[in-house]
């Protein structure tokens, strides 16, 4: 039974709704080629039949399946359907089909690297109290990171074949990130959903251009004509496989790198920054996703339909547009994740945001691969030089979980994927949101606030609900969660006093 009351009694103004409509992410070109990595791993969990789509809903929707508020491995997409934003390195592979040194493919003209940073450094919401230099990664005295690095993943000894004419001599690879860490272990080597070496490399240097350098800094990376990057491209082209020059261009990547990490000009450039590029937050957390999620995702499709233990994801520009473009989190606030499944929102929001960031989970698979994913975060952040917000994973029922009840008495956002949770849960949760501190966001896929008579936008909510809490209804675009390519609704309520 309900622990609070179904029937609706309060007799105060309907809260005020405000439908706000998203554009759809662009689709994936024609001619992209498809990916063969722990993307593909992801999309082959069934979609589960527990929850029955509403009969205004098309018949390509889905409901949410989902007890954890973020992304999860459970996406199911079809050929053609907008891509997610959640994919894996390799998934993003470059096209190596250009032959010519005329052919420009756009990825970074000087001017278009121009306006990037005259956007964000005219960007009125940047957190300038975040620190984004890691201390750590630029002490001498530090131990080498405990990372999973990508050759334990996709190697000869893991079912990989060589690429680009390797001899198995030949294959192995090191790459050097942004700290004065150990280089990261690579083959050149493909497997079916494994780490593709050839795109990563290339994109690490895309991304520590971008971020860590200045314009200048950056030429002999970026130049469109003789950069590193575009011999790396060039190299990797299927029409020229060029092994030697594809190594030259990495060495002379690593050497670069190691002599600016050792004058202190990354450092330097970091001490500058507040934010990191949505795009490296992005893939730094596929990076860690294809390393620890990605190996076992198919576990995670055992969880039981028709319980509150079923499980999806929201996708990483839904959660930016959730927390950085709407809430417009600050490092100094505080983030709970509500059944966190394996931890992707909550490592999201730590790295994005710069927050403190907790999550509580119950299902023991998901649990175990969040606690991987922690570690790794850890020593990937450091990796990569950047200094994330404190992350804590809880593991238990989020009811009754004593450090999560009391961070909820200081949270500024709670995040709870409550589209289907029963009734009953959903009631239990109202009753939690009474300990929120007035003006706390509670943002969920279904709502706490009857907010229209479509019985599956809205729980049947009951009075406590609508007196704590004012509800506003949004729309998300395809393309934003795991379970389905069609858009839906979301809703952000505030905690306000209760009335009288």
């Amino acid at each position: 039974m309900p622990l609070l009351g179904r029937s609706n009694k309060f007799k105060s103004a309907a809260p005020k709704i405000r439908v706000e409509k998203v554009a759809a992410p662009s689709k994936p070109p024609p001619n992209a080629p498809k990916s063969f990595t722990s993307a593909s791993a992801r999309a082959n969990l069934t979609r589960s039949p527990a929850l029955k789509p509403s009969p205004n809903r098309s018949k390509n929707s889905s409901p949410l399946l989902s007890s954890s508020d973020e992304r999860r491995p459970d996406r199911k997409r079809k050929a053609g359907t907008a891509s997610s934003s959640r994919r894996s390195p390799a998934s993003d592979r470059v096209e190596f089909d250009k032959d010519s040194d005329g052919e420009d493919d756009g990825w970074m003209s000087l001017e278009t690297r121009k306006r990037q940073r005259r956007a964000v450094s005219d960007s009125s919401s940047i957190d300038s109290k975040r620190k984004l230099k890691n201390p750590k990664s630029f002490d001498k005295t530090q131990k080498p990171l405990k990372l999973i690095h990508a050759e334990e993943i996709a190697s000869l000894a893991t079912g990989c074949v060589a690429v680009m004419g390797a001899k198995e001599d030949e294959v192995a690879l090191e790459l050097q990130y942004p700290s004065l860490q150990p280089r990261e272990r690579y083959q050149l080597v493909w497997g079916k959903e494994k780490i593709d070496a050839v795109d990563a490399c290339i994109r690490v240097v895309r991304h520590v251009a971008e971020t860590f350098l200045s314009e200048e800094e950056a030429e002999p990376f970026t130049n469109q004509t003789s950069g590193i990057i575009r011999r790396l491209e060039k190299a990797s082209n299927r029409n020229i496989q060029d092994l030697s020059g594809f190594k030259s261009a990495l060495s002379e990547y690593n050497q670069a790198m190691a002599r600016m990490i050792r004058d202190g000009t990354i450092a330097k450039n970091l001490d500058q920054r507040h934010e990191l590029p949505r795009s490296l937050v992005e893939f730094i957390l596929d990076q860690i996703y294809d390393r620890c999620v990605a190996p076992d995702v198919h576990l995670l499709s055992k969880y039981k339909n028709g319980t509150d233990n079923v499980y999806g994801e929201l996708l990483h520009p839904f959660v930016s547009r959730i927390l950085v473009e709407q809430l417009k989190m600050k490092s100094d606030q505080v983030f709970v994740d509500l059944g966190s499944g394996v931890g992707n929102v909550v490592l999201q929001a730590a790295l994005e945001i710069g927050c403190e960031s907790w999550g509580c989970e119950m299902m023991k698979n998901a649990c175990d691969m969040a606690r991987l994913q922690e570690r790794e975060f850890r020593a990937r952040t450091t990796l990569w030089g950047v200094q994330a917000g404190r992350v804590h994973l809880e593991e238990g029922d989020f009811t009754t979980n004593a450090p999560i009840l009391e961070v909820l008495k200081r949270a500024d956002v709670v995040l709870v994927n409550n589209k289907a949770f029963t009734s009953t849960l959903n009631d239990r949760l109202v009753s939690m949101f009474l300990d929120l501190k007035i003006g706390c966001k509670v943002v969920s896929l279904k709502s706490f606030v009857s907010v229209n008579s479509d019985a599956d936008n809205s729980y049947n909510s009951n009075d406590v609900g609508s007196s704590i809490l004012t509800s506003e209804e949004y729309s998300y675009p395809e393309g934003f969660v795991s379970w389905t390519n069609a858009g839906g609704p979301y809703y952000i309520a505030t905690r306000k006093a209760a009335s009288n």
